[in-house]
C-alpha cells in the first residue's frame, strides 16, 4: 500500500543577474518585476526591467524584439500592459530568456521554503511506501537530495544509509545525489527503512558492535 503526499517548493524571490553595472561598482541586478514595451506601427518590443542593487540603474533584458502585435495574445498581452509579477517571475527564472540575452542569473541568491508534512506523520503513517510528488514551478538549479534531507528531516549521512538501503527512490530510480530537480518529479521511500533511521534503540545497539 503507497500513500502519496506533496512537497511544494515555493521560491521567494527571483535570481539576480550578474551583470556588471555601467554605473557603480555593483554586479548585480534585481527583477523589478515590470516590464518595459514600445510599439511601432505594427511591431512591438518587450522588455523585462532589472535595476542596479546598489544605484537602482536600469537593465532591460529582451522578451520580444521587432514583433508583430497580433503575434502575442490577449492574455499575455494583457499581463506585460498590468506588470502581472507571476508573468515576470516566469521570464526571469527562464533559462532560455537568458539565453537569448546572453546573461547568467546567480541561482545561489533565490531563498526558499518547502511545505511538506512534519516527519512524525510520515513514521506513523499505515503505507508501506511514500510517494512525494514536488511542485517545483521556477526552477533554480535545485538538487533532489537537498529536497528529501529538508522534508525527511535527515543529516547527510542519514541520507547516505537510506541509498545504501535501497529506501528511496527517484522517478523509479535509486536515488543518487547528483539529480537535478524539474517540477512533478517523484520521490518514493520505503517507511519501514525509513523508519529504522529514526530508531535510537538500533544506534545504540549499532555504536556497542
Amino acid at each position: 500500500m503507497s500513500q502519496e503526499y506533496i512537497w511544494e517548493v515555493k521560491a521567494k524571490n527571483t535570481p539576480f543577474l550578474k551583470k556588471k553595472c555601467n554605473h557603480c561598482d555593483s554586479e548585480r541586478f534585481y527583477c523589478s518585476d515590470k516590464f518595459r514595451m514600445n510599439a511601432q506601427k505594427k511591431n512591438i518590443d518587450i522588455w523585462l526591467i532589472y535595476r542596479c542593487t546598489k544605484c537602482k540603474n536600469t537593465y532591460n533584458m529582451t522578451l520580444y524584439s521587432r514583433t508583430r502585435t497580433e503575434s502575442i495574445t490577449r492574455d499575455l498581452f494583457s499581463k506585460f500592459s498590468e506588470n502581472n509579477a507571476d508573468t515576470a517571475w516566469e521570464y526571469a527564472f527562464s533559462l532560455e530568456t537568458r539565453r537569448k540575452n546572453n546573461v547568467e542569473s546567480d541561482l545561489e541568491s533565490v531563498e526558499y521554503d518547502i511545505e511538506h508534512d512534519p516527519i512524525e506523520n510520515l513514521l506513523y503513517s499505515e503505507s508501506e511506501i511514500l510517494t512525494f510528488t514536488i511542485k517545483y514551478p521556477f526552477d533554480f538549479n535545485l538538487r533532489v537530495s537537498t529536497v528529501i534531507r529538508t522534508c525527511l528531516n535527515l543529516s547527510s549521512s542519514k541520507l547516505n544509509q537510506l541509498m545504501e538501503i535501497n529506501g528511496v527512490f527517484f522517478q523509479g530510480k535509486p536515488l543518487r545525489k547528483k539529480y537535478k530537480l524539474k517540477n512533478g518529479d517523484r520521490v518514493q521511500v520505503n517507511k519501514k527503512k525509513l523508519t529504522e533511521l529514526y530508531d535510537p534503540e538500533k544506534e545504540r545497539r549499532q555504536e556497542k558492535q
